[in-house]
């Protein structure tokens, strides 16, 4: 048993599944033929094909994919070294870069290596939903992590790209910012992020005209607005807290009504000034600020929870040892109803009857959260870091 659990544990293991799982079904999708790339790297495509043309982005283009754009003009220059190569090697390549850019960002985190083989080991079913989906969500829960990064190494100008890139993409980058109370050089990193948010602004000119990016972040605010109050009546998205109540007891929730206790519990977390130099407090933090953006939002579709589930398994590696039969009993739940109720090693009549109609994918990950509210203010910590040394990566 032990021999099997050092293969299960080992590195070459580990990454094969991660690389493994989230490459299965893009290579499938490759095989099976042209008519069968996941329609998402179309819209991605287009982005950057619509910039270049000076075509408005986010209207409908059926000859070319069958959904919408909902990314901002910075995206273009992301994707544009796959758009421009065959189809079938930029979706494949794609896949692979936001997987290792995940990959990277969780290798770069103050934890010791069997902790972040953990982490990728609980993720990789995750990371699959998402990639089989052609998802941009492992580059967005990248960019958080690489965020918290910079900032606890002081390197705030860093800080400020990855912060302001993720606004640019997608909006979600703006919790970045919750890790700007550990900061060494707060005003550097504001800055940092005026700066950056200047050149990501203009950037997207040089491939296209100033009027048009300028027109084209109007019909982005549009979209957006548009596309959260299609949310509400989804099946589809929606995969969130007030969803859940929604679809389970409140139809016509207003999202405020959740939002502004979510926000004050997340503020509280911050309470604990005394703490904010501790690693394990500081790991918390990001464990809930990479939750706490997908629970709570109404554009949060199953393939969105590679983002939390990095969150729930930073914060599992955190927990206090000797662990407790709530904090199992959590990730398990998570691992069953959240990551494995997607695919087809869960029921099927429970899964179309119950999980996907009510939601029920955030549940896990919003105890989870609330667990971490709770710790962020109760637990106590110490100047000496618990369980957690340093890795050489």
């Amino acid at each position: 048993m032990d021999k099997v659990t050092r293969v299960l544990t080992s590195k070459p293991f580990v990454l094969t599944l991660w690389f493994g799982l989230c490459l299965f079904p893009v290579i499938k999708s490759v095989i099976e033929g042209h008519d069968h790339i996941h329609n998402n790297y179309f819209v991605y495509k287009g982005n950057f094909l619509h910039v270049i043309s000076q075509q408005n982005l986010y209207a409908s283009y059926p000859k070319e994919y069958f959904d919408y754009n909902h990314y901002g003009p910075i995206f273009s220059f992301i994707i544009a070294p796959f758009a421009m190569l065959p189809d079938w090697l930029g979706v494949l390549l794609w896949v692979v870069f936001t997987a290792l850019l995940l990959l990277k960002s969780i290798q770069q985190l103050p934890i010791s290596e069997k902790h972040y083989l953990l982490v990728i080991l609980l993720c990789a079913h995750e990371l699959m939903t998402s990639t089989a989906n052609v998802q941009i969500n492992p580059l967005v829960a990248a960019l958080i992590i690489f965020t918290f990064v910079f900032i606890r190494n002081g390197k705030d100008f860093w800080a400020g790209l990855t912060i302001a890139l993720g606004i640019f993409i997608k909006l979600y980058g703006v919790v970045g910012l919750a890790f700007f109370f550990f900061s060494k050089d707060k005003i550097k990193l504001i800055g940092s992020l005026l700066f950056w948010s200047v050149v990501l602004f203009v950037l997207p000119m040089l491939i296209s005209s100033p009027s048009f990016i300028v027109k084209t972040y109007h019909d982005w605010y549009i979209d957006l607005v548009a596309k959260n109050a299609e949310n509400e009546t989804s099946t589809r998205v929606d995969v969130s807290v007030m969803g859940m109540i929604r679809k389970i007891a409140v139809p016509h929730l207003s999202n405020i009504v959740v939002l502004i206790p979510g926000v004050i519990l997340f503020g509280l977390s911050y309470l604990r000034i005394k703490a904010f130099k501790n690693l394990n407090y500081q790991l918390l933090i990001l464990a809930s600020t990479l939750i706490f953006p997908v629970i709570f939002s109404t554009g949060s579709e199953s393939p969105t929870y590679i983002i939390a589930f990095v969150g729930v398994a930073i914060w599992f590696i955190n927990a206090e040892r000797p662990l407790t039969w709530l904090d199992i009993s959590l990730l398990v739940f998570a691992l069953i109803l959240t990551s494995l109720s997607p695919s087809d090693l869960f029921p099927r009549f429970i899964k179309k009857n119950y999980v996907e109609p009510y939601a029920l994918k955030a549940l896990p990950c919003f105890l989870i959260w609330l667990k971490i509210i709770y710790e962020t203010l109760f637990r106590k910590f110490t100047q000496k870091d618990l369980n957690l040394p340093t890795a050489t990566v």
